[in-house]
């Protein structure tokens, strides 16, 4: 049996750590052990010199002030403190919220559990591209609108949302925005002092940093007014208590500065290998990519494969790193929530991959799973044709009547 070399396509779902990142880390686990909260003594103000460099590194990343980062465990937990400290903030304005059927996870289910305590959820769908109208959103925010969510870059079809368009429209309402921006930090230029955006979330792990480490933007003028949602020692303006992890703030710092540097040459490059990965594969006839192309980041590509089961091409090609959607959701048995909503059938959903190159995919990383996918998808195809019909004679065998005696 031949065995070949492992592709990684699954960057959408986590990104491996960059090795700068990794040597960056390393002193803060080692022998810097200082509390970043403890500036009493050098061991403290140390720690907390690294980390106050570090959001600066997010921040410039993003364009926005350090003080309007604020640390978090991640892009879900960003999510719930953004959505849940507003929507509480400002209950006594209003409780109507408003988002999209493609969201994330960690978006969808802190709007029903507000929705479960009261608050009024309008749920919008999107175009078959999978981009929200602007006017479809006009139409839904009311007098008692108060918070707004609309994911920047899709994590499971790589679609780009006109965050600023929608945000303009939350502004001149005074309607808080909020942005899930965790795959689209390094894909696409991120301007917070232009855009009219309130909250977003960010995380590491999508952009080549550690996992556990994320981060909250929290605009100051105009401030926006977030309640707790942990609490037990005020640290980070009083929004997210619990000591901070010097290392993993270190981590996501240098991946941001990083990105910052090498966005534009790296999405140069995979714009060149998404076109050669989706030319291979649509060689093979019956693919079909389930969202927009043109506002899209070149990073992902959802196809469709008819006549063939996603998760059995999966198993076929268990050296190549693909996904069926979300990696939050991958345990889930229903079609995709986000295919579904672009209007796909259930079987279409059932024939998707995801495939996501990164920072370190190669052209022989995309040759190589061309070369798989395809040898996969012809065996399965073959697999699932109608076997030979039968023979004239065995047929009419099979449909003569049976000789009956009479009485």
């Amino acid at each position: 049996m031949t065995r070949h070399a492992p592709v990684y396509l699954d960057n959408a779902a986590t990104t491996p750590c960059d090795a700068r990142v990794v040597d960056a880390m390393l002193p803060w686990l080692r022998e810097r052990h200082g509390n970043p909260a403890s500036r009493g003594h050098a061991w403290g103000r140390e720690a907390a010199d690294a980390v106050e460099q570090a959001r600066a590194h997010v921040a410039r990343l993003v364009h926005a002030e350090p003080s309007e980062i604020v640390w978090t465990g991640g892009a879900t937990e960003s999510d719930n403190l953004a959505l849940a400290g507003a929507a509480h903030a400002l209950r006594e304005r209003g409780r109507h919220l408003v988002t999209v059927t493609t969201e994330h996870p960690a978006v969808l289910d802190t709007m029903r559990a507000l929705e479960r305590q009261g608050f009024e959820l309008s749920c919008l769908d999107v175009e078959p591209d999978g981009r929200l109208d602007p006017a479809r959103f006009a139409a839904a925010l009311r007098a008692d609108t108060t918070v707004a969510s609309v994911m920047l870059v899709n994590n499971e079809i790589g679609v780009v949302q006109d965050i600023a368009a929608l945000g303009a429209l939350c502004r001149a309402r005074g309607v808080v925005f909020h942005v899930d921006a965790a795959q689209a930090s390094g894909k696409v230029a991120i301007d917070l002092a232009a855009l009219p955006v309130d909250l977003m979330s960010l995380t590491a792990h999508k952009s080549y940093g550690p996992k556990g480490i994320g981060a909250l933007y929290v605009r100051r003028k105009p401030r926006v007014r977030l309640a707790p949602q942990m609490h037990g020692g005020g640290h980070e303006r009083g929004l997210r208590s619990g000591t901070l992890a010097t290392h993993q703030c270190v981590g996501m710092g240098e991946a941001f500065r990083i990105a910052a540097e090498e966005m534009g040459g790296e999405l140069a490059r995979i714009h060149v290998l998404q076109r050669r990965l989706l030319a291979g594969l649509e060689a093979m006839g019956g693919v079909e990519v389930n969202g927009g192309l043109v506002q899209r980041v070149p990073h992902n590509l959802n196809l469709s494969f008819a006549g063939v089961d996603g998760e059995s091409l999966m198993l076929a090609c268990a050296d190549v790193a693909m996904s069926t959607g979300s990696a939050c959701s991958s345990g889930r048995a229903e079609p995709s929530h986000v295919l579904r909503a672009l209007g796909c059938s259930d079987e279409r959903a059932h024939s998707s991959l995801r495939l996501t190159l990164g920072r370190f995919t190669t052209m022989q990383d995309i040759d190589q799973a061309v070369a798989r996918l395809q040898q996969a998808v012809a065996r399965l195809r073959a697999a699932a044709a109608p076997t030979n019909a039968p023979t004239n004679a065995a047929t009419n065998a099979r449909a003569a009547p049976q000789a009956t005696t009479m009485p």
